[in-house]
């Protein structure tokens, strides 16, 4: 079986010379179980490729090139070979994901530079077009600006209350609009929050503020706006692995978008890792969106990547804290946090999380740990609302930035170590074995299978 490798180039101090072919085992196999071997580039492609995946109907993959500040298409070509399909199109300041809308309609970037997430439609031959195709979301807004925030954990943004975690029957207050301006109304939510913070007590005071935020965080009546020509140097990304977990300090907080996915029911969801946020939109009939609330995770958190379970949950994990929360919508549509704990008990205060992926059979998720270069395996509970830490595995890399699974192999991509590994899953405990064939890989960042 063979893979695309994305990866950092020389503008991103890596080594990689664009996106490159990795072969698991026999070429034709359905398996990744077998050796490892590094076959060369697909296409040279300077720019930083870090993130690649697929047109769902046709075999056009699509690089962020987080580099460059720009999303490549390539159409396959021969055996293992890619060739460009369309222009680069500029998107923002060092896009980090792309995402593909399941009708091919579409595809969403992620900006980790300016924390754009960025709308790209796609012609009939899945290029992206440029112009008035090019559409961005309304810049996040920061719950906890000026000291507070304007919910407490886990409410989204703009609606009715919900649950204070660890505080049965303590229920936020409602996000007030950016418009609002009645003061008898800022005095009531104002009252409200104080009311609050006496029943949660000294523990989870500090959690509500003295007023509530503005709720601005939306796309609007509008949806996605049209953002052609304001684009402005959007191409000068820095961001180096070194500047990847930057430390949440008050000059820190600054929007980064870091995954889009497309969820059932038109539904898509954005991390955004700098203003620990996870972002909700829905489809409209005529292509557009319109806002759903964000839900709010702790402060310095940092989601990062999510995955959709078959029982409806979303598990995202966080990079900075290391945890992983379990989101579901309510019967109104509005996500909410349901549950949340650590990756594992024994990772460490300076590792950093990154990619997260199932089982075949939806019952473990794999995170990967920075650091100690470890994989965590979490066993999913009940209705796949719970899930609970079963152990923490060497990842055999050093630096695990992407990992995904083929039948019972997990391959692993080690950036700091330049290799690929592949660990044996046990089928039975979920826990994968130590890694029993690597290879080198130039700075390996994504691994899609070839098809």
């Amino acid at each position: 079986m063979r893979f695309l490798v994305g990866g950092y180039t020389a503008d991103m101090r890596g080594e990689a010379r664009g996106v490159g072919v990795l072969r698991a085992g026999e070429a034709d196999s359905a398996s990744a179980g077998g050796p490892l071997a590094f076959e060369g580039e697909a296409v040279d492609a300077a720019g930083s490729p870090s993130w690649l995946t697929w047109h769902p109907a046709f075999p056009v993959v699509y690089a962020a090139m987080e580099g460059a500040g720009t999303v490549q298409a390539f159409r396959r070509s021969g055996a293992t070979g890619l060739v460009r399909h369309g222009a680069p199109l500029a998107v923002g300041e060092a896009p980090c994901h792309v995402a593909v809308a399941p009708d091919g309609s579409s595809l969403i970037a992620s900006c980790w530079g300016d924390g754009r997430v960025v709308r790209v439609r796609l012609d009939a031959d899945g290029r992206p077009e440029g112009g008035g195709a090019i559409a961005a979301a309304a810049a996040a807004r920061d719950p906890y600006a000026d000291g507070g925030m304007g919910m407490a954990l886990g409410v989204p943004r703009g609606t009715s209350a919900t649950l204070v975690p660890g505080v049965p029957g303590v229920h936020g207050v409602p996000g007030a609009s950016a418009d609002a301006a009645d003061e008898d109304e800022q005095r009531d939510l104002a009252a409200a929050a104080r009311a609050l913070r006496e029943v949660a007590g000294a523990e989870f005071s500090h959690l509500v503020p003295d007023y509530a935020m503005p709720d601005d965080s939306a796309l609007g009546a509008h949806g996605l706006g049209d953002v052609a020509g304001a684009r402005g140097a959007l191409t000068d990304a820095d961001r180096s692995p070194e500047r990847e977990g930057e430390p949440g300090g008050e000059a820190a907080r600054t929007s980064r978008a870091h995954q889009a996915l497309f969820l059932p029911r038109g539904v898509l969801a954005a991390t955004d890792m700098g203003l620990d946020l996870v972002r909700f939109w829905r489809a409209t009939e005529g292509g557009g969106s319109r806002a759903l609330p964000d839900v709010v995770l702790p402060r310095g958190s940092g989601p990062r990547h999510m995955v959709w379970h078959p029982s409806g949950h979303l598990y995202v994990v966080t990079e900075l804290s290391r945890e992983v929360f379990v989101l579901a919508p309510d019967a109104s549509g509005a996500w909410r946090l349901v549950s949340g704990g650590p990756l594992s008990p024994a990772t460490l205060a300076s590792d950093t999380a990154a990619e997260v992926c199932l089982s075949r059979d939806g019952q473990f998720v794999y995170a990967g740990v920075r650091g100690s270069d470890t994989l965590a395996v979490l066993r999913v509970r009940g209705d796949g609302s719970e899930l609970v830490p079963v152990a923490l595995a060497d990842a055999g890399v050093a630096g695990p930035r992407h990992h995904t699974i083929v039948l019972d192999t997990l391959l692993v991509a080690g950036q700091a170590s330049g290799e690929v590994a592949g660990l044996t899953l046990d089928v039975r405990t979920g826990v994968p074995g130590r890694a029993r064939v690597r290879t080198a890989v130039p700075t390996p960042t994504c691994l899609v299978p070839l098809r």
